[in-house]
């Protein structure tokens, strides 16, 4: 792989802290790995990027998505209801997926993240329909060059059992913890350096039995593997767990086996003080979806309490059919804001935004040790911002990218491999697999 020399960066936020920065800095990529960072370091025969008027960044990260809803957008019928209701609508078109669904749907949605400066992200996917695999969604990772934390996800309580999706959507859990088996073996890499590492994503409290729920943490320790889920994602969800196991989100989660550093769940929209405190002792981590949680209604997570407490929390752009958006730029932008609304004005600081963004989600998926910042050693992921367009112009402080900034990214390094380079996307025609997208909307469209 050529090395390569950044050139001449205004700023560079390195994430040592959220405020830290350094000024005029190069910026040498080698075999991957950030090797070294100075003021006019030696070309030494390697590729310059030219740098100059930038904000230089870690890639950002994303720690929860399903990449197949990119294909539900705005459904009418779907676009003013609460949680279960927008789920009753949505579950119909899901369960006409196959393959080539999942993976084009992939494809549009990776490449959306890596425009707006996403160089790492997970994805929930716990649908099978007609054929499809997660297979399907890791090739899509591979062809567009994203460091991928693909889940396999699942749902097993049908609607005649008691549950939410409909009974055509859901698996038998045997079934359903041999395909984990399988997909860890075929692709989790344990690797620091790993562009692909597997989680175990029982879909929900509401769509899975308290007994997949135990398995998956038993194999999930076995396999050395991440767990994840939906969790106290609105008053309906508290409701349901409520009702059904006569205890909150929290103890549910903690009963079975769901906290510690090697979970992360995602919205935790209506934590309590206690259920804070359990994850903040056990390391387990959030992510946090606040677009997502203001189109469907749910509220305004508690994310100043959490990070005072030393919850982990990383930001996720949550799935296009309740985000209609998978720019992760204008999901930090949102975080901040919403912290503020419920807060105050100094409840949070773009540059804490911006480290939950990138250093905060490489933490809560378990890779902080080489990924989320900005030193010799870490990998090179990272995104340039050109802060000389429209959006920044008069800024006194071009760093505070959240507060004006461009939610586009110029240039984006993966393992030190451009994936976009002058806001051009690089690894495919993009325009012809937006058409394919735009094929499959409208046969799932016209069959409603």
């Amino acid at each position: 792989m050529a090395e390569i020399l950044i050139r001449g960066a205004d700023t560079v936020l390195t994430m040592e802290t959220p405020e830290a920065r350094l000024s005029q800095v190069d910026i040498r990529l080698r075999d991957g790995a950030i090797v070294e960072l100075g003021q006019g370091l030696d070309a030494d025969g390697a590729e310059v990027v030219d740098a100059r008027g930038c904000v230089v960044t870690p890639g950002l990260v994303n720690t929860h998505h399903h990449l197949y809803q990119t294909l539900t957008r705005a459904v009418p019928g779907a676009q003013d209801a609460l949680l279960f209701g927008w789920l009753r609508t949505l579950y119909p078109i899901w369960a006409r997926f196959g393959p080539d669904e999942m993976h084009v749907s992939a494809l549009t949605g990776l490449a959306e993240l890596a425009l707006s400066g996403c160089t790492m992200t997970s994805d929930h996917l716990y649908l099978y329909p007609n054929g499809a695999r997660l297979d399907d969604t890791v090739a899509a990772a591979d062809a567009v060059g994203l460091r991928f934390h693909p889940t396999r996800g699942a749902m097993s309580i049908g609607e005649s059992a008691g549950g939410l999706p409909p009974d055509a959507l859901v698996e038998d859990e045997d079934a359903i913890l041999e395909d984990c088996i399988r997909v860890v073996d075929a692709f989790h890499d344990p690797d620091p350096a790993a562009m692909v590492r597997v989680g175990i994503a029982p879909c929900s409290p509401f769509s899975v039995s308290r007994e997949l729920m135990r398995d998956a943490a038993l194999l999930a320790r076995d396999k050395g593997v991440m767990l994840h889920t939906h969790l106290a994602e609105n008053d309906e969800d508290v409701a349901y767990s409520l009702a059904q196991f006569g205890c909150r989100p929290g103890q549910y989660a903690e009963d079975l086996g769901w906290t510690g550093p090697d979970v992360w769940h995602a919205h935790c929209v209506k934590l309590d003080g206690a259920e804070i405190d359990l994850f903040a002792r056990t390391r387990t981590g959030v992510a946090h979806c606040p677009c997502s949680n203001c189109r469907l209604g749910s509220g305004i997570a508690p994310v100043r309490a959490m990070r005072d407490a030393g919850v982990p929390v990383g930001l996720g752009v949550d799935g296009s059919a309740s985000n209609d958006s998978g720019n992760l730029a204008a999901e930090a932008r949102m975080s901040l804001l919403l912290q503020r609304v419920s807060r105050g004005a100094d409840a949070m600081s773009p540059a804490e935004a911006l480290w939950i963004a990138t250093r905060g989600g490489a933490e809560v998926l378990g890779r902080g040790d080489v990924l989320g910042r900005v030193a010799p050693g870490f990998r090179a992921d990272l995104a340039i911002w050109d802060t000389r367009g429209v959006e920044a112009a008069g800024s006194w402080d071009p760093a505070a990218l959240l507060l004006a900034g461009p939610s586009r990214v110029r240039d984006l390094y993966v393992e030190g491999r451009a994936v976009v380079r002058d806001g051009e996307f690089l690894p495919f025609e993009l325009p012809l697999v937006l058409e394919q997208q735009r094929t499959l909307a409208r046969r799932l469209a016209s069959t409603l």
